[in-house]
């Protein structure tokens, strides 16, 4: 699990040097809303608000995401990817696509079914609630 979160935070950096990992959590989050605030994404991710923070000033520095006005509520700025921020999320969509498929060319196709069903149980697995 180490080693695959050090080549993902790899995989990152080579996309745009000044964006985190977490910063393209971010963005994908943002991809697959209408806007959201950024105390919702810290809430969704399990993040501190100065983490987000911090990741959201340089995904606005680098013109990946802009704030707009909440057309419900006008006192609420809500996040928005910009065309730029589409374009290298789009990237490195297609990066991580091409690194799994050259990792896993070769795996006969019940291993790929076993690790499939792993990474569903695994990725379905909740912490009991206290």
């Amino acid at each position: 699990m180490t080693s695959f979160a050090r080549r993902a935070r790899a995989t990152a950096g080579r996309m745009h040097p000044e964006l985190s990992l977490v910063s393209y959590t971010l963005l994908a989050h943002l991809e697959g809303s209408d806007g959201c605030r950024a105390t919702d994404l810290a809430a969704h991710y399990g993040l501190d608000k100065s983490t987000v923070s911090r990741q959201v000033t340089a995904l606005e520095r680098a013109a990946l995401i802009e704030r707009r006005v909440d057309p419900d509520d006008h006192r609420v700025q809500l996040l928005h990817l910009t065309d730029p921020g589409r374009r290298i999320l789009a990237q490195v969509t297609e990066s991580r696509r091409t690194a799994f498929q050259e990792r896993l060319e070769d795996w006969p196709s019940e291993d790929l079914e076993r690790f499939a069903a792993y990474l569903v149980r695994y990725n379905g697995w909740s912490a009991p609630e206290d």
